[in-house]
């Protein structure tokens, strides 16, 4: 049987979900935590770091900052793209003030941002605010 790793945006722990049961609301095995929200999850730069390289399902991040206008426009835009995406990629934002260290490692040189990791690694990037439509169809492109 098939399965996806998928790392806990609770509390870290790497889970193994079979493929059938990804839209049935898996939750992890430590904390019980929803591993498929469906809806964009805030996360801290160490789990975002540990999604990105262990995660089967893509993930898909939203890298912004409070006082950025255009990111919060986009904030409930990315919200819905996370609901019509779910099961099929998970969407997470990193707020680049309370993480100044995300900035330098992605290299992100304005916000909002996006990227989108697959496999361990980074597949497509995107900035600028997007409606939702536009967020799924990037997404699905990319990953």
């Amino acid at each position: 049987m098939a399965s996806k790793k998928i790392t806990c945006l609770d509390c870290g722990q790497v889970n193994r979900v079979p493929d059938d049961k990804l839209s049935a609301g898996p939750k992890c095995g430590t904390c019980g935590a929803k591993l498929i929200p469906g809806k964009a999850v805030e996360v801290d730069f160490a789990t975002l770091q540990k999604a990105a390289r262990n995660d089967d399902l893509p993930l898909v991040v939203d890298f912004w900052a409070p006082w950025c206008g255009p990111c919060r426009m986009m904030a409930p835009e990315f919200s819905k793209a996370a609901g019509t995406l779910n099961g099929q990629a998970r969407l997470v934002k990193l707020n680049t003030e309370d993480n100044p260290k995300a900035g330098a490692v992605y290299n992100i040189r304005g916000i909002p941002t996006m990227a989108a990791f697959a496999g361990g690694r980074e597949r497509a990037r995107q900035s600028g605010a997007m409606p939702a439509p536009a967020i799924v169809d990037w997404v699905r492109k990319a990953v």
